[in-house]
């Protein structure tokens, strides 16, 4: 099993949850893929390998993973979502389309210092944060 598996069965368990197979395969589908995700698109990867997780299951599993803080979700806007893993990864932002819905990561430590400013200006404790941009990609800007 892998390590984040473990932590995310872990976490289950300290709510009183079962660590069901379902939730075991979709968890180790989400963590073996470094790529964003929907959960339409996890649900056919797992039916591919012969889940019987259904459509319900993926979507209370995947609050549960970003509940725990091993996953993320990302508004595409339109009420679309994508998710990532992010145990073991560095912090990073995105770059969204809003006509094809691509996803680009970015990493910008001007934005992570300016970020910190703010909440020690403000006495504010941050636990974590999300920066989502939304436009058009240089394809769909054409």
């Amino acid at each position: 099993m892998r390590s984040e598996t473990l932590q995310f069965k872990n976490y289950i368990e300290s709510k009183g949850l079962f660590f069901t197979p379902e939730r075991q395969s979709i968890a180790e589908e989400v963590f073996s893929s470094h790529d964003h995700f929907d959960a339409d698109e996890l649900l056919k990867a797992l039916k591919s390998k012969g889940s019987k997780a259904s459509r319900a299951t993926v979507y209370r599993t995947l609050d549960l993973l970003v509940g725990s803080g091993l996953v993320e979700k990302i508004d595409l806007s339109e009420g679309r979502s994508a998710y990532e893993h992010t145990a073991g990864h560095p912090h990073h932002d995105h770059l969204i389309c809003i006509k094809c819905g691509a996803v680009l990561e970015f990493e910008e430590p001007l934005i992570e210092q300016l970020q910190s400013w703010a909440c020690e200006k403000a006495s504010f404790k941050p636990t974590g944060h999300s920066l989502n941009i939304y436009g058009y990609c240089k394809n769909c800007a054409k």
